[in-house]
């Protein structure tokens, strides 16, 4: 049994507090701006679609603009549009994770999240509030601005996993990257929030808001960041956490392995690091692409994150769309009662990986969330007519959803890029963060435009069974994993039993 957090908690430094803090909200408002765009569609299809409701609507724009502003013929081909944008975003996020991972363990991680964060924010300023003020409407200009954003902001979220990886080790992993990843639905609910606040004078200030408001935490970041603890001057033992406190015991053992031949090639690892053996001190080196690709348990992760992320940035997407598409709510209480997805997948992802510290295994954990989520999801699909219920609903769906999406987009990431097969090149884990975050915005990408299409053509209740399918893939995928644990769990607990 793994020891607890709080005891754990005490080893670590303000140096590690501020890591956490910076890393955090540098997310957090990266996902703010993001997820903007999906809460003003309603106001963007308007905007993009002259109607006789449009004309005698002056909140969106001045009438005598509409016939320049014309996009569109009616709201369903905008809605594809609007489909299609997300998946373009996807699609470019995708593959600059795959680069960007691997830039970020060759090149400093501090400038490769800046560059993301202030180059995203100026794209976003110049997709949302620039070509409104100067009313360039052009979809050629719009898709190949959607590009370079995801280009950019995928710089972001492997080089933030990375450096909390090299600040906080194995240990506790779970609670405090479950804790952590919540920056992803605490940006959601702040951007949802701006949004709302200034949606009354046009979507173009929803782009302003967040936009400056990212640019300059990039700056903050770039000033204020340490990527490891060498550059305070700290010993190996505060990076990788291999105190006294955790190598008396199997604390540190691998949580995502094989077979029981891999725990105990650990094991005989272990008893060597404790002779008196010189080490060079060289720094590691990165490993290649297709090494890190065909690390132990990464594939199945990543193809279980496809279709699990397809589901969860569905709902990033679509949900506030939906709420006012489907219950005809007006688009800023819409907004304010999406938030509560982001809450329950707060909570989830916190609880899911204090469990899984405890249990000492994330993957049973996981699966059990994730068939839960099939439950929710066709409760939710029923849903009335009804803000708090609808809310209450929403709560548990993004428990059991969102939650297992934050462990494997963090804790789980951390895991397999310093799991045991790394030793002596431990410069992973950007790298197969990428490659489990990219694999998972494929999926992503390819859902979103099936949404809108599925949408278009059939219905929003087909839309939840194909989530519902998607989130059972999600199962199968990791279902040779969750034998293996499994089989662990029972045999360390006999192991356990015979010495008592």
């Amino acid at each position: 049994m793994p020891p607890s957090c709080c005891g754990h908690l005490s080893q670590y430094t303000h140096h590690h507090l501020i890591v956490f803090l910076l890393t955090f909200f540098s997310y957090v408002l990266l996902h703010s701006s993001r997820k903007t765009f999906s809460n003003v569609k309603v106001s963007i299809s308007a905007q993009w679609t002259p109607s006789f409701q449009n004309q005698s609507s002056p909140a969106f724009s001045p009438a005598e603009t509409w016939m320049d502003n014309r996009l569109f013929d009616d709201e369903k081909q905008a809605t594809l549009f609007l489909g299609l944008l997300d998946s373009i975003f996807l699609f470019s996020y995708a593959v600059g994770l795959y680069l960007s991972g691997v830039i970020g363990d060759r090149v400093n991680l501090r400038y490769v999240l800046c560059v993301g964060l202030c180059g995203s924010a100026a794209v976003e300023f110049a997709f949302g509030t620039l070509t409104e003020w100067l009313h360039i409407y052009n979809v050629y200009l719009y898709c190949g601005l959607w590009i370079l954003n995801g280009l950019l902001q995928s710089a972001v979220w492997p080089c933030v996993v990375a450096v909390m990886g090299n600040w906080f080790g194995k240990t506790g992993r779970g609670f405090i990257f479950g804790l952590w990843s919540a920056c992803a639905s605490v940006g959601n609910i702040l951007g949802a929030f701006l949004a709302s606040s200034v949606l009354q004078y046009g979507y173009e200030y929803a782009f302003l808001v967040t936009s400056v408001v990212q640019f300059a935490g990039g700056v903050v970041v770039f000033f204020g960041l340490l990527t490891s603890p060498k550059e305070v001057g700290l010993s190996l033992e505060c990076e990788t956490d291999l105190s006294p406190v955790e190598t008396e015991s199997d604390s540190n053992r691998p949580l995502i392995c094989d077979d029981e031949d891999e725990l105990e090639a650990y094991d005989r690892h272990c008893q060597s690091v404790h002779q008196p053996e010189e080490r060079p001190e060289d720094s590691p080196r990165p490993i290649g692409f297709l090494q890190a690709f065909c690390l132990p348990g990464v594939i199945p992760y990543s193809l279980s994150y496809a279709c699990l992320k397809l589901v969860n940035y569905s709902f990033f997407f679509w949900l506030p769309f939906y709420l006012s598409n489907n219950f005809s709510w007006k688009e800023e209480e819409a907004d304010r009662l999406s938030v509560w997805y982001d809450v329950g997948g707060i909570v989830g992802g916190t609880l899911q990986g204090l469990v899984s510290d405890f249990m000492g295994k994330r993957t049973p954990v996981l699966a059990l969330s994730l068939v839960l989520a099939m439950a929710a999801l066709v409760g939710y699909s029923h849903s009335p007519n009804d803000k708090v219920v609808n809310s209450a609903l929403l709560a548990v769906t993004g428990f059991f959803i969102g939650g297992p999406s934050n462990m494997i987009s963090s804790a789980i990431s951390a895991d397999l890029g310093r799991q045991e097969a790394l030793r002596g090149s431990q410069e992973a884990l950007a790298t197969v963060t990428g490659i489990v975050d990219g694999t998972g915005s494929i999926g992503a990408a390819a859902g979103q435009y099936m949404v809108s299409l599925i949408k278009s053509r059939l219905s929003w209740m087909s839309v939840f069974y194909f989530f519902i399918a998607m989130t059972g893939c999600s199962i199968l995928f990791i279902s040779p994993l969750i034998h293996k644990e499994v089989r662990s769990m029972w045999t360390d607990r006999r192991a356990l039993r015979r010495q008592l």
